[in-house]
C-alpha cells in the first residue's frame, strides 16, 4: 500500500515538529547553558504534548500518538537540561 499525499503531509509535519527542538537541544547541551530558555514557556509545551499524545492514544489515532510522544521527549530535554544547567 502506498501512502496518500494526505500520510505524507502528516508525516513531514511530524518530522518537523520533532526535528524543530534539535537546535536548542543541540545549543544548550554544547554551551551548557540554558538561561535564555524561557521555563513557562517550554512546561506550556510539555503539557500540550501530553494531552495530545493521550487524545491520539484515547482515538486510537496512532500517528498523533507517535509524533506526540517523540516531540514530548525531546520537549522534555530541553526542560530537563534547563534544570540541569541552571546558574544556582
Amino acid at each position: 500500500m502506498t501512502p496518500s499525499t494526505v500520510d505524507l503531509i502528516g508525516g513531514a509535519a511530524a518530522l518537523c515538529s520533532i526535528a524543530s527542538f534539535a537546535p536548542q537541544i543541540i545549543k544548550i547541551w554544547r554551551e551548557r547553558d540554558a538561561s535564555s530558555v524561557s521555563l513557562k514557556t517550554y512546561a506550556l509545551t510539555v503539557t500540550c504534548f501530553v494531552l495530545w499524545t493521550t487524545y491520539g492514544v484515547a482515538a486510537g489515532v496512532w500517528p498523533v500518538a507517535l509524533a506526540n510522544a517523540c516531540a514530548l521527549v525531546m520537549a522534555s530535554a530541553v526542560v530537563i537540561m534547563k534544570w540541569r544547567f541552571r546558574s544556582d
